[in-house]
């Protein structure tokens, strides 16, 4: 099977990776990708433009591309996915409309309500709300005050603050940039982030995770795309993911072909565990960085089959996943000045950088006498696997201990409350 993979971060490193192992052999390209995954896949960097679906279209067609997987959120929103599926073309990915999930957060809390999902309280604010209704709304929330950019910005359109101030002035810079703003009620509990396999009201769990999103340890400075995360969760309950599946993620899928907008691809339900269970923070309509980059390490399974089964609508027929057994960590290395000005430019050198076995490269260029170079602002992913979760967390820090690179720094926390048997619901 020939199979193109759009995008270029850890994200996709890691679904090469897999789709390399499978036991098919398929051929596999990847734009515009990385010269770091040239080992794996052929590189297409002149495709950069992941958001014209015409380009992207243009290039499954020259490479005679079986299926398309869609790593960012940005192309699926943008319709790509439809222009492939009308030239018959293979595609996992949810079309433009499901996309909404994610695109819209007031579309997700709208299918929620539908759906009966549980998930917080929110209200949206647009362009040109007065201030005094700016006031008002803002007195209806907090003390934990939650401002989401409603719409996409990669992970970090988000603040959590107690400071009213903050509140306030994340509000005005959404407003002032053109975008909506959703308030919402602070959602207390551990977070779980769970991918999810959806054909239509087909849904397959995949295992869950959990992603660390706070800059440094302690979750403290701001948030970012993801600093790290591990899986499976050794303190969720022993049927979690089945009450998440049956309460959160069948519901959706059944309203979204209530809707006439069945949903087909990866279905990312974040979620905090409280008192009363599971309960929605949001939703992507991709696999989650940096947590795939961990959970795709113990898939046992053929990855091309999983992903083309629910591009051919055949998830039902599709055998029982199967998972290596353990727990696997990856640590984000990020960039100096990461998330608000990365420094780009800084050489990177470790034993271990060709090996996406222990490396899968997120932001990295490489030059032409070879050296590797920072090229964003989370630079490298580094995964560690054990038989615990402290086995695990040990081994990807063995890793890192290994890297250098100027300004770089990660968090030394990634999965530490958990191992330490910290997290309780």
């Amino acid at each position: 099977m020939r199979i193109l993979v759009i995008g270029s971060g850890g994200r996709e490193h890691a679904l090469l990776k897999g789709l390399a192992n499978d036991p098919s052999a398929p051929e596999l390209h990847v734009a515009p990708g990385s010269p770091a995954f040239a080992q794996l896949a052929t590189v297409h960097p002149e495709y950069s433009q992941v958001d014209d679906p015409q380009r992207m279209l243009e290039l499954a067609q020259s490479i005679a591309a079986e299926l398309v997987v869609v790593g960012p959120e940005v192309p699926l929103v943008a319709g790509v996915a439809d222009v492939l599926r009308e030239a018959g073309i293979l595609v996992f990915g949810p079309n433009q409309d499901a996309a909404q999930i994610e695109g819209s957060k007031k579309f997700a809390k709208d299918v929620m309500e539908a759906a009966g999902v549980a998930t917080a309280r929110a209200e949206q604010l647009t362009p040109g709300t007065a201030d005094a209704d700016i006031e008002a709304a803002l007195d209806r929330f907090g003390p934990q005050f939650v401002v989401k950019d409603d719409g996409l910005a990669g992970g970090k359109g988000v603040v959590v603050t107690e400071d009213r101030a903050a509140a306030r002035a994340h509000v005005d810079a959404v407003l002032g940039a053109g975008n909506p703003v959703l308030l919402e009620s602070f959602l207390d509990g551990p977070e779980v982030s769970l991918f999810c396999l959806v054909d239509g009201e087909t849904v397959v769990p995949l295992l869950p995770a959990q992603d660390h999103k706070r800059a440094f340890d302690n979750d403290e400075g701001p948030n970012t795309g993801g600093m790290g995360a591990y899986t499976p969760l050794p303190w969720l309950p022993k049927r979690g993911v089945e009450r998440i599946v049956n309460e959160v993620c069948v519901p959706v899928a059944k309203e979204m072909v209530r809707r006439g907008t069945p949903y087909s691809g990866l279905l990312y339900a974040g979620l905090a565990w409280g008192k009363e269970g599971p309960s929605v923070v949001e939703f992507n309509c991709r696999f989650g960085d940096p947590e795939t980059q961990a959970v795709l390490s113990l898939l046992e399974s053929p990855l091309a089959e999983a992903l083309h089964a629910v591009a051919a609508g055949e998830l039902a027929q599709l055998p029982p996943l199967e998972w290596k057994d353990g727990y696997a960590v990856t640590v984000v290395l990020a960039a100096e000045g990461y998330p608000a000005s990365p420094v780009k430019g800084a050489e990177i050198s470790s034993p271990d950088l060709d090996n996406p076995e222990k490396i899968l490269h997120a932001g990295t260029t490489v030059e032409e006498d070879g050296a590797v170079r920072a090229n964003g602002g989370r630079v490298l992913n580094v995964l560690g696997h054990g038989s615990t979760l402290h086995e695990a967390r040990g081994n990807a820090y063995v890793v890192l201990d290994e890297v250098a690179m100027d300004g770089g720094f990660y968090r030394y926390d990634i999965g530490l409350p958990a191992a330490q048997e910290r997290i309780r619901v």
